[in-house]
């Protein structure tokens, strides 16, 4: 009989010591390179959007590190673009801008793209010079991604596509989309119907993305119409009908990074720099948990970092990741509002503890969202465990 834990392993992983020359080159590019940038930019750190600031990683080699040499990317570990993105995440880099093409529609275009947008497309991504937003989420689906209802019908010569996608970041002002679509209305083929598609958004007609203020004041969201929008028939990724296995395999980049227990990272350092050296016992016991919590979860997602450079599927430990760390990330900003008697203010009021802590209140409540809600985390974990 099968265990759990033969069926869920984080095995413990090391980083080698070679990794800490890559990690001292990364930290003091960034300490140069965010010197005087607000520290509520720098808690914004993945969500920021700052294209020059990706056209100068990528000047370093930092983007697009476990792509193909072939395709203008540097053959590298998963482990060696771990230690990158944990540098920029801590520090508080605005990677927005090549955050998506970078952790999963690079691999994604290298593993089912046709030559000629390996050639073209993944070359631009690891010089930083490619934004690309996901195309899932759709209203009235809730978090029900394979009800998802938005068509793509076939066409001479390709594809036109009528629909509405939801909650898509950088749409407004991304160059390319990675979108699901269904190719099959037959309503028994509920997975079986869904096909990816990339799309070049700066060249396709009948699209038109409308951006969502969120509660903060942001405005990163989209919601996207698509009519009658035309696309070649080389914009379908992979085969028909296997989207749905495809966008599987790519949640798995999205769900077990450093981002899912680092969101909040810069607020836990302002909570220690403000308590400082007057915390009670008590106060230092609790910090020591957020503490504790966050390296378990770092080591977690190193495992799930090896497996992927070993070239194994993690879908089921990297749920685990996501639902653990969005519960540490959305814990915290209340811990600190218990532990510090100063409120939460707005940018350019208070201290820059306030200001962090003001920003990340507004936003906490999203990170559930992102990448899946805890309920549909869990049921992927119990069909994993074979419970369910």
């Amino acid at each position: 009989m099968t265990s759990v834990a033969d069926k869920l392993r984080f095995e413990p992983l090391r980083l080698p010591p070679e990794l800490d020359e890559l990690r001292a080159d990364v930290r003091a590019f960034l300490a140069e390179t965010l010197a005087g940038m607000s520290v509520v930019k720098r808690s914004h750190s993945w969500e920021s959007y700052d294209a020059e600031f990706s056209a100068r990683l990528g000047a370093r080699g930092w983007i697009g590190m476990t792509l193909p040499e072939q395709y203008g990317g540097h053959g590298r570990s998963a482990l060696e673009r771990y230690v990158v993105v944990e540098e920029c995440l801590v520090a508080g880099a605005p990677t927005g801008f090549h955050w998506v093409a970078d952790r999963q529609s690079g691999p994604l275009i290298v593993r089912y793209g046709t030559e000629a947008q390996k050639q073209e497309i993944v070359p631009r991504i690891t010089q930083g010079k490619a934004c690309f937003a996901i195309g899932m989420s759709e209203p009235n689906s809730g978090s029900d991604l394979a009800s998802l209802r938005t068509r793509a019908e076939r066409i001479p010569g390709g594809w036109r596509v009528n629909g509405t996608k939801i909650w898509t970041s950088n749409a407004h002002r991304a160059n390319y989309m990675i979108a699901l679509f269904r190719t099959d209305p037959d309503p028994n083929k509920k997975h079986a119907g869904l096909s990816q598609f990339l799309i070049d958004l700066d060249k396709t007609s009948g699209i038109t993305p409308r951006t969502i203020q969120n509660l903060a004041g942001g405005r990163n969201f989209n919601e996207v119409a698509f009519v009658d929008a035309e696309l070649p028939e080389d914009a379908l990724i992979g085969r028909e009908g296997e989207g749905w296995r495809q966008v599987t395999e790519e949640l798995a980049f999205e769900r077990s990074g450093p981002e899912r227990y680092l969101s909040c990272f810069f607020l836990l350092r302002k909570l220690i720099d403000q308590v400082g050296g007057k915390a009670s016992s008590a106060t230092l016991a609790r910090i020591g948990a957020q503490v504790a919590w966050a390296t378990t979860l770092r080591n977690m997602s190193l495992s799930i970092a090896a497996k992927l450079n070993a070239g194994e599927d993690p879908a089921l430990e990297a749920s685990v990741v996501k639902d653990l760390g969005c519960q540490f990330e959305q814990a915290l900003p209340g811990l600190c509002q218990e532990l510090c008697e100063l409120e939460p203010s707005l940018e350019g009021f208070g201290t820059e503890y306030q200001q962090v802590l003001g920003s990340l209140v507004q936003v906490a409540p999203s990170f559930s969202l992102r990448g899946g809600t805890p309920e549909i985390m869990r049921g992927i974990i119990a069909k994993g465990l074979g419970v369910r």
